[in-house]
């Protein structure tokens, strides 16, 4: 199978380009399946039904997210309502809205998608590994496994990437917006890269004005981000995965 994982859409700058981008993209590389990260996508913080919807209507299949997935708390119902949009496992279960980890048919086999958050620099929740291994047995059905490991620093993303390896099909990394030219296949056959980037203004920082990030950084006060306008682009990496073994067969990183 062909499996296309999108990095961070931002605002809607992000969700224009990628409805201009995707379904031709989809078309000329004869991609099975999309998996995207929308957690920005309504106005670069949180994400909602009407966004969610959007993306699922450009060719995204599964949607993750990651620390700013209840930004906007009108989503809190749909993350219960819809299995194609998911948020990180290692959030509380009981208190918290959603799935971490969802699976998707595509008839012949299914696909599990996994999506959890790192630790560090970020939000103390439920040591990824361990949320890792609490989970996995719960897609013994499924022939492809996909994590989104949304996370702040590469020593973790990558000791996490050695520590799945042969257990999943691939791992991809988001949450700093800026592509990693490290894609590969690790020695047990999941296909592996520390970041996805973005979909959004190239212009920017991370997606946002750089007027507003220059302010922040050298008054030190508080800003109220606003996504940035100018032309755009989407960071991806393709995988062509054997559906019957789970492994990677080849790894391509985009950035259209």
């Amino acid at each position: 199978m062909r499996l296309l994982c999108v990095g961070d859409v931002c605002g809607d700058q992000g969700c224009g380009y990628l409805s201009k981008t995707l379904p031709k993209f989809r078309k000329e590389y004869s991609i099975d399946m999309v998996v995207c990260n929308g957690e920005n996508a309504d106005s670069g913080h949180g994400i909602t039904k009407k966004y969610a919807n959007y993306l699922f209507d450009y060719g995204v299949d599964i949607i993750t997210t990651g620390n700013h997935s209840f930004g906007k708390r009108e989503s809190y119902d749909f993350y219960d309502e819809c299995d194609r949009i998911i948020r990180p496992a290692n959030y509380p279960p009981k208190t918290t809205p959603g799935r971490g980890f969802t699976t998707f048919d595509m008839l012949r086999y299914r696909v599990g998608v996994i999506n959890i958050m790192g630790t560090i620099f970020l939000e103390p929740l439920e040591n990824p590994f361990l949320c890792f291994d609490r989970i996995i047995g719960e897609l013994k059905d499924c022939s492809v496994i996909v994590v989104d490991f949304h996370a702040e620093a590469t020593s973790e993303k990558k000791a996490f990437g050695y520590y799945v390896d042969g257990k999943v099909s691939a791992v991809v990394g988001t949450h700093t917006h800026v592509q990693t030219a490290d894609e590969c296949i690790l020695s047990n056959g999941t296909g592996y890269i520390t970041d996805l980037g973005m979909t959004g203004p190239i212009e920017s920082v991370l997606g946002v004005k750089k007027e507003l990030c220059i302010k922040r950084f050298k008054e030190q006060m508080p800003v109220k981000f606003e996504t940035a306008d100018g032309e755009c682009s989407m960071g991806c990496c393709l995988f062509d995965i054997d559906e019957k073994t789970g492994k990677t067969r080849s790894v391509q990183r985009f950035n259209i």
